[in-house]
């Protein structure tokens, strides 16, 4: 972070990075499914795709923000332009992250708003699966390890879900 600080340029790309990617990617998932779990079902198609994609484009900014301002801490001085650029760029994944579910969801548009919300979540619950084992590979987990890592995200994803669905249709 000093060298990057001091101007002398990125880091070449490394562990970090892809493990960064793939941090913001899940994070980027984790978000859309909870707009989609508290939104979905209340709102217009169109309006929950871009209430979805604006809150994410802000996440992104603040946390990226929030980065710059440690690493101008840590390292005594402000981040090049390259540096802040190369880590906007090395993060994107928690906003693109909402595109596939948002797709699907504007597929069944025609579909009842309830509906649509459930099938981006259960996009998203593909997402955070192929990203829970692709970081769980990464880390050199096998067999058990990786399918429990796995089955964790699956977990999660289908009881937020569930929540959703129990709360709009059951309690409200």
């Amino acid at each position: 972070m000093a060298d990057v600080a001091a101007g002398r340029g990125l880091p070449a790309p490394s562990a970090r990075t892809s493990g960064q990617r793939r941090a913001a990617g899940i994070y980027g998932a984790i978000i859309t499914a909870a707009i989609l779990d508290t939104a979905g079902g209340k709102l217009p198609t169109d309006v929950l795709v871009v209430g979805v994609v604006a809150t994410l484009v802000v996440y992104w900014l603040a946390e990226q923000y929030a980065e710059v301002l440690g690493g101008q801490i840590a390292a005594g001085a402000l981040p090049t332009w390259d540096h802040i650029r190369g880590q906007l760029a090395e993060t994107w994944p928690m906003v693109n992250a909402s595109f596939l579910p948002l797709v699907a969801l504007a597929r069944v548009a025609g579909a009842s708003a309830l509906t649509a919300a459930n099938v981006g979540l259960i996009v998203v619950v593909v997402l955070l699966t192929v990203y829970a084992w692709a970081a769980g590979r990464s880390s050199g987990l096998h067999g058990r390890q990786l399918l429990v890592a796995t089955l964790v995200a699956i977990g999660l994803g289908l009881a937020m879900i569930g929540l959703k669905d129990l709360v709009l249709i059951h309690l409200h």
